[in-house]
């Protein structure tokens, strides 16, 4: 096998994830911090709540957002964490942000689904699947 003559665009730009107070978003969180190490980038974390409100369950509070800081120094890698409210979808979230820090890599958590739910994927991650413009990481909590 023979090695690209120069790094093909996007492999060097920061690792974007997804990530919800759930086992799916720190299943997320930990496969993107390993990302991040191994392409030796930084990490971009996006934390999309349905409202701006803080009592939305998907909005990261303060121990979630200490559990990020943890998980990322134990990784050994640089984060820096967008809270988005809900002017957009998480997808378009997502989307938009690993556009504009021209990410390498988008790392999103999915959930098991029953054999019809697999037909019919989460609507989010759909869109993500669909619109984004980098490789995306579709990682299953344990």
């Amino acid at each position: 096998m023979t090695e690209p003559a120069s790094t093909p665009p996007g492999t060097t730009g920061p690792v974007v994830v997804g990530f919800v107070p759930t086992a799916q978003g720190r299943a997320a969180l930990e496969h993107a911090v390993a990302e991040a190490r191994l392409r030796g980038t930084r990490l971009v974390v996006v934390n999309s709540a349905g409202s701006d409100g803080f009592a939305d369950p998907k909005r990261a509070g303060e121990e979630d957002v200490e559990a990020l800081r943890e998980v990322a120094a134990a990784g050994g890698v640089e984060y820096e964490l967008r809270q988005l409210g809900s002017q957009r979808s998480p997808s378009e979230h997502l989307v938009t942000v690993a556009e504009e820090v021209a990410a390498s890599v988008l790392v999103i958590g999915i959930r098991q689904r029953s054999a019809v739910g697999k037909l019919i994927m989460g609507s989010n991650a759909q869109r993500v699947l669909l619109d984004a413009t980098v490789p995306v990481l579709a990682v299953k909590a344990r």
